[in-house]
């Protein structure tokens, strides 16, 4: 008995170990931990200083926004926002020029102290600066330059009314203002190829929409960002599709918008930030901009992994110490396989848990020990272990049962010189049925239900291989009743559980997720009484009768002994 309650203590001890390492180990089904953005941070500059460099560089517009996006994320900028107050004092344009000499020479004379505080499209459309601007395009060699400005002559415009209008100032400056980024090398080569073909296109008789498109998106970024922060923005953007969606998250992200500015610029993946926020629209900018703490490489990972944030609060990183750092770098060089070590220690924590409760139990008896069935426990141990990792699971998971957040209602602004109407309407979207809550509270009952099914499987092959008569072992099926039916019983109880708490207004999901759980109760009890009770008891009932036959006629053949 001594030696019982050791064996119970140390599973015990050594479940618990288990279960905290796998709580430690980084790794999640439907999020990145915070400790594997911090750790592909540290060899990259922090926010503070990439906003120092570009203030050396003289890109205090792009230095501004980052700031504005620091002070937000992080605490104790004070230092730094000083430091860039002096250098707009001392270097006033390069606030909104940065450090592009060309252009600050080029519209030097209308440059006034009041354009300072005003975005580039607010600058471009005045008439003095756009017949600069468009003088400064007329000598440009890049081909996507002059077919933009063969496009001034088309008259059947959608979004914008033509050039040559009276109202066509909206136009001539959209021209000027991709021209311009397009003619001083801001532009990727993917991007300048869509607008070169574009542009084509629509001279040639084609379809004019998608030019004006990708004109309305850099007048919808120029209307938020001076020069200097609009080169920046669009250094990265790799194509219109990339361009198109970042313009209506800008357009959407409200006083945020410093905070995704900082993003794109320091990720420098405007793309992967693009998809991310499509993804996680309610959520993504929030999580991108918490990243930014991490420096350039957090930033990066966050946006790369597609995944939400997730900050653990039961296992702060402070404590974990060297052993989470290194399975955060880890996990950052192999996803997958840490993945499956942390529910290898959760199916290893339950089964030491099962061998504790098991040795916890009184020795059998001298009446119970031919119902001992060596390796029995075993294998109850495993099913155990299934069961406490899908609860651990549960309760372990960030966002496992939260619902797709899908994209968001797309905001279309058109300019007051338009001239027709853009065509209204969202394509493409599809109702989802089974939301993730659906799915899995479905999985969850099917689970409980068929490690259950097995356990009856399992006390059916023990009460098999016990060494007691078939008569012994027929009352052995009766006693077990309560736990063949078990899986109705819980059935009805996830049913019930289940419509309390949609009453309750605490989770939304259709009925057919309440009432699974009896279905699979039914199920998995029919087929159990069915295809493996019924011919067993049939089987016992036969050996036990065969034996009943046995005895009686032994007895008869038996001398009669007088008194």
């Amino acid at each position: 008995m001594k030696f019982r309650w050791l064996f119970c203590i140390a599973c015990a001890v050594f479940g618990l170990i288990l279960l905290a390492v796998g709580l430690l180990v980084p790794a999640h089904l439907r999020a990145l931990d915070v400790g594997v953005v911090q750790v592909a941070g540290q060899s990259d500059p922090a926010l503070p200083d990439k906003i120092r460099a570009l203030m050396g560089q003289k890109k205090l517009g792009t230095a501004q926004l980052l700031l504005q996006a620091a002070q937000i994320q992080i605490s104790g900028m004070d230092s730094v926002a000083s430091a860039w107050t002096n250098l707009v004092r001392q270097q006033p344009g390069s606030r909104f020029w940065g450090d592009d000499a060309r252009m600050e020479n080029l519209f030097g004379n209308n440059f006034q102290p009041a354009d300072q505080d005003s975005s580039f499209s607010d600058f471009i459309v005045r008439q003095e600066n756009r017949r600069l601007a468009l003088a400064q395009l007329a000598g440009s060699q890049n081909p996507g330059v002059v077919e933009l400005l063969r496009s001034r002559s088309l008259n059947n415009t959608v979004i914008f009314s033509p050039a040559q209008s009276a109202a066509g100032q909206a136009f001539d400056a959209a021209v000027s203002t991709t021209g311009l980024l397009l003619d001083g090398g801001y532009l990727s080569t993917g991007l300048g190829s869509n607008i070169l073909g574009y542009a084509t296109q629509a001279n040639h008789g084609g379809d004019l929409q998608p030019l004006e498109q990708i004109l309305m998106d850099f007048t919808s970024l120029g209307e938020r960002f001076n020069w200097d922060q609009l080169t920046a923005f669009t250094a990265t953007v790799p194509d219109r599709e990339t361009l198109h969606q970042l313009a209506d998250d800008v357009r959407n992200a409200g006083d945020k918008l410093p905070v995704l500015f900082a993003v794109v610029v320091v990720s420098g993946q405007s793309s992967a930030v693009a998809d991310y926020l499509a993804k996680f629209p309610k959520t993504g900018l929030t999580d991108l901009g918490a990243s930014l703490r991490f420096g350039t490489g957090g930033t990066r990972e966050l946006a790369q992994s597609g995944q939400r944030l997730h900050e653990s609060e039961r296992v702060p990183l402070a404590a974990a110490g060297d052993f989470y750092a290194g399975m955060a770098k880890y996990y950052a060089r192999h996803p997958e396989p840490m993945l499956a070590v942390k529910w290898v220690m959760y199916l290893l924590s339950g089964f030491f848990l099962a061998l504790a409760l098991h040795f916890a139990r009184p020795a059998a008896s001298s009446l119970e020990r031919p119902l001992q069935v060596r390796g029995m426990y075993l294998i109850r141990g495993f099913l155990f272990s299934l069961g406490f990792l899908l609860v651990v699971l549960l309760w372990s998971e960030p966002f496992l049962a939260q619902d797709n957040q899908g994209a968001g209602f797309t905001l279309r602004l058109l300019p007051p010189t338009t001239g027709g109407a853009f065509p209204a309407g969202i394509s493409g979207v599809q109702k989802m049925i089974m939301s993730p809550t659906i799915l899995i509270t479905l999985l969850v009952f099917f689970v409980l239900q068929a490690l259950l099914y097995i356990s009856c499987l399992v006390k059916l092959a023990e009460i098999r291989r016990q060494n007691v008569p078939p008569r012994i072992k027929l009352k052995l099926l009766e006693n077990e009743d309560h736990l063949f039916d078990a899986g109705l019983y819980l059935g009805f109880v996830g049913t019930i559980i289940s419509l309390i708490v949609a009453s309750m207004g605490l989770v939304k999901f259709s009925l057919m997720a309440a009432y699974s759980s009896t279905s699979f109760g039914i199920i998995f009890v029919v087929i159990f009484k069915i295809f493996h009770l019924r011919p067993e008891r049939r089987k016992l009932l036969l050996e036990a009768e065969a034996a009943a036959e046995a005895v009686v006629p032994a007895r008869a053949t038996q001398p009669v002994t007088p008194p």
